[in-house]
């Protein structure tokens, strides 16, 4: 029998124990030791059956246990111990309020902070992948540091989905219902106590509704907008069901709801609260692109005019791109997107035709008649990157249409390597046997704040009590593989009488390999499966077996990731290796918590480039797990011999994918015989692994600080965030007009501006054929000549751009060195520059001179996308061989 309604029950704690209630409500327990043993004390029991939740786990207690600790003395001054740790974390000053004098005043007041999903606690599951759990991660190392972000997203009532397997292996998908009143989350409400609402005008004289949910993330505060609003009609109630659900149209209007009112939701939780407006705005990916948009209307209503509203949006605004792969950024029908926006839509005092030209692919091979939210997220930004050194230049490559006439290289998009958020990945277990080495207090420092010479204490740990803890965190994943499994085969129809074999799933001492995550076709979840009888060979040697667990989502609509899930499946359930190779569904961060820190390597092999950045691989690290990856995403960035293993790649050698995946298999077959499990199982005068042991101790001591996601904060609030603040101060109402009108003046000219003339003189340069030889450190005096078209030199930079040449005299490594106007314009108008050029390099040796625009509130050269190089000019040559 079904209820025909469904509410909350909220419990009535005794006065004495109402801190439970705050203490529950902010999520920093979920990464606070302390704070998750006070809870389990409550009722271990109870911990456990709510999933460690404190909020389900208060809504359960009964009221004789709630009367128990209230009189319970030591239980209350462990109470009070957290509030009070829970004040002085949220109120005091940390990394962001240290800064040295007068470096505060040039930080940014606040950052929004935009992403469709957050993957904070599992007690929130509002995640599908790493986009959300490096979102999550960002907002927590945030908080940890001090930075004032403010998270932007959508709460979805069913969440991502849950995932079963039936009996022949095939995935099924589960919403459960969430009830936000049984969530750590908050209903803004007005002074009145009437909840917030934003409100978007759909075509149709429709509107879409949402109620604005906080969820407090430390000391940051985390905004879910919310469609299950009674004034709206069905189909608008149901935008934010599920993530990454649904059609073209309600992608859009969850992404509309997510930028747009988005905007709108941070404004009213600054009004009501007294927040800092934020002076950046830092899209997590295209899904929130339409942000910039609505700040726009913003500033067109204090009338600004679009171009000026623009150039002051951008210059607030970071765009992160998260995807090397053109299919995974959502497109939309340019006829769509119109039809929601303009006069019958959202936004009606912005000109439709402007919007659309923000997200249109107007460059070579893109399609006109689609709007793409990561080309709307760069043109609306200042400042991009990409999250890994490899992904940044992949970025760069697969962007550069935008910025034509500049080499890849030259594209304005940077990188900051992800990373992960120690307190909440490292095992507990880790933890403990590094704060008995340095004390408690600096562990924590250590796992937030970074610094390679405190990680360099971990050499100072004995090799037995790490191999210990090794097989301590070995056992424990067993322990919960054993029950995960036994659960899904139930759930697969199984009876209990037919599972016994489970029992002797996995083993304690045997090598154990970890492999999950999304379970898109490249990133080769059956990689391992490509020749079955070597697999198995390895996973039943007689005397140095591995094991594996397995674990990762398809999307529900990708039924070619779903036939990858069975087939790896159907491997894992034969009687012959069932108990060496598992898989286990319904990957999340739960399972995750126990997978990373259990396995002794952690193995990637996507297809190159396309891994952005990986960071499950960083979150074993921290746990003292060994990578055994493809060198993409960060691994190609740090890995190193001494603490793991790269898998050769063939991109360039083979000729077709399936020749390619042999190769690569292979490749990895052979160093998991030859070099991984050897390793492993090769044992010391001591008994021990010693070399093994060796190599734990080298990863944490060297990925340690790389690794951190609050390295990573820093990054971006040093690199990005700051400047972006000062180009947003630099750029008031008047500035943005002059700035859109120079740059309507330089389009305006730039077809007519060339380089006509070039000539160089070379101190003891001998003509050689057609090329010249100098000698290095000697100086070419270059001459130059160009027509501005009514421009000036302060429009401009001439520069002549100088390098090593390959043999179709392509410049690598290229320099750039400005040269100085001469005088005034000649009678033609033409400007003259000259400048020294040093031929400081040995070797085939080339120049080149470029016109670029310049003005003193762009962020780069390239920021206009445009760029004049020499085409039939008189003069010498700019070719010079090196010697």
């Amino acid at each position: 029998m079904k209820a025909i309604r469904r509410f909350t029950v909220r419990p009535v704690l005794p006065e004495p124990l109402r801190p439970l209630s705050e203490l529950a409500r902010n999520l920093r327990w979920s990464w606070h030791p302390e704070t998750r043993e006070l809870f389990q004390s409550v009722d271990p029991e109870g911990w456990a059956a709510s999933g460690q939740d404190p909020v389900r786990l208060l809504g359960t207690v009964s009221s004789a246990r709630l009367a128990e600790l209230a009189d319970d003395r030591r239980f209350l001054r462990r109470l009070a111990a957290a509030v009070d740790d829970l004040e002085d974390y949220t109120g005091g000053s940390r990394w962001y309020q240290r800064r040295g004098p007068g470096q505060e005043a040039d930080l940014p007041s606040a950052i929004a902070y935009f992403s469709p999903e957050f993957g904070i606690t599992a007690a929130l599951p509002q995640y599908s992948g790493g986009l959300g759990i490096l979102a999550g991660d960002h907002l927590k190392a945030a908080s940890d540091l001090g930075a004032p972000l403010i998270g932007v997203g959508l709460l979805y009532r069913h969440g991502y989905f849950r995932q079963t397997l039936s009996r022949e292996g095939w995935q099924q998908e589960h919403y459960p219902v969430l009830d936000p009143n049984e969530l750590p989350l908050r209903l803004l409400r007005e002074s009145d106590g009437t909840p917030c609402q934003v409100v978007l005008t759909l075509p149709g004289r429709r509107s879409l509704h949402a109620y604005v949910w906080q969820a407090q993330v430390g000391r940051v505060p985390l905004l879910l907008l919310d469609s299950d609003v009674e004034e709206n009609g069905p189909g608008e109630r149901d935008v934010t069901d599920r993530l990454y659900g649904g059609g073209s149209e309600h992608r859009l209007l969850q992404e509309m709801l997510l930028g747009v009112g988005g905007v709108r939701a941070v404004r009213t939780y600054c009004r009501l609260t007294g927040h800092p407006e934020p002076e950046v705005f830092h899209t997590n990916e295209g899904h929130a692109g339409f942000l910039g948009l609505e700040r726009i209307r913003e500033l067109a209503a204090q009338g600004l005019e679009f171009d000026a509203a623009l150039e002051s949006v951008r210059a607030g605004t970071v765009f992160t791109t998260h995807t090397p792969v053109p299919a995974g950024i959502d497109r939309f029908d340019r006829e769509l997107v119109a039809r929601h926006f303009g006069e019958d839509g959202e936004l009606p005092g912005v000109d439709v035709e402007r919007i659309l030209r923000l997200g249109m692919e107007t460059y070579p091979g893109g399609e006109p008649n689609l709007f793409n939210m990561a080309v709307m997220g760069l043109r609306l930004a200042q400042r991009a990157n990409g999250v890994s050194t490899l992904h940044g230049q992949v970025s760069r490559e697969m962007f550069a249409g935008l910025w034509p006439g500049f080499d890849a290289a030259e594209v304005p998009i940077t990188s900051i390597t992800n990373g992960v958020h120690a307190p909440t990945w490292v095992a507990p277990e880790v933890f403990r046997l590094g704060a008995r080495q340095v004390g408690a207090s600096r562990a924590e420092e250590v796992l937030t704040a970074g610094g390679a010479s405190r990680w360099d204490a971990v050499a100072d740990i004995p090799d037995s009590e790490i191999w210990e803890l090794r097989r301590e965190l070995r056992e424990q994943l067993v322990t919960e593989v054993r029950r995960r499994l036994f659960a899904s085969w139930r759930q697969r129809g199984a009876g209990t009488a037919e599972l016994g074999w489970i029992s002797q799933v996995l083993d304690p001492d045997v090598l154990t390999i970890g492999f999950a995550r999304r379970v898109p076709s490249y990133k080769r979840l059956t990689l391992m499966l490509r020749d079955r009888d070597r697999l198995m060979d390895l996973l039943l040697h007689p005397e140095r077996p591995v094991q594996i667990v397995v674990a990762g989502k398809a999307h529900p609509a990708d039924d070619s990731g779903k036939r990858l899930v069975q087939e790896l499946v159907r491997f894992a359930d034969d009687p012959r290796v069932r108990h060496r190779i598992v898989f286990l569904p319904d990957y999340g961060m739960a399972m995750a918590q126990k997978l990373y820190p259990g396995c002794d390597v952690w193995l990637n092999n996507p297809l190159r480039p396309l891994e952005a950045c990986g960071t499950s691989g960083m979150k074993a690290a921290l746990n003292g797990c060994l990578n055994l990856s493809v060198l993409d995403g960060w691994w190609d960035e740090w890995y190193e011999p001494d603490f793991g293993w790269a898998i050769p790649t063939a991109d360039g050698a083979a000729t077709d994918d399936d020749r390619r995946d042999d190769l690569e298999a292979n490749a990895l077959y052979e160093l998991l015989e030859q070099r991984v499990a050897p390793r492993f199982y090769d044992r010391g005068r001591g008994g021990l692994p010693d070399r093994w042991i060796e190599m734990v101790r080298q990863t944490l001591m060297n990925l340690g600080p790389k690794v951190l996601a609050g390295r990573m904060v820093r990054e971006y609030v040093e690199r990005l965030y700051t400047p972006a603040a000062h180009s947003h101060r630099a750029l008031g109402l008047d500035e943005a007009r002059e700035l859109a009108e120079w740059k309507a003046r330089i389009r305006a000219a730039w077809p007519r501006v060339a380089v006509d003339h070039v000539e160089a003189a070379a101190a003891g340069a001998t003509p050689r054929g057609d090329t010249s030889t100098a000698e290095l450190g000697s100086t070419l005096a270059l001459r130059v000549r160009v027509a501005l078209d009514g421009l000036v030199p302060d429009d401009v930079e001439v520069q002549a751009v100088s390098g090593r040449v390959d043999p179709e005299d392509s410049i690598a490594d290229a320099r750039a060195a400005a040269l100085k106007p001469v005088g005034g314009p000649d009678l033609e108008g033409r400007w003259t520059y000259e400048g020294p050029l040093s031929l400081d390099r040995t070797g085939p040796f080339g120049y080149t001179v470029r016109i670029l625009p310049s003005h003193r509130l762009l962020a780069s050269g390239a920021d206009l996308g445009l760029v004049t190089l020499p085409t039939g000019t008189t003069g010498d040559g700019g070719g010079v061989l090196m010697r």
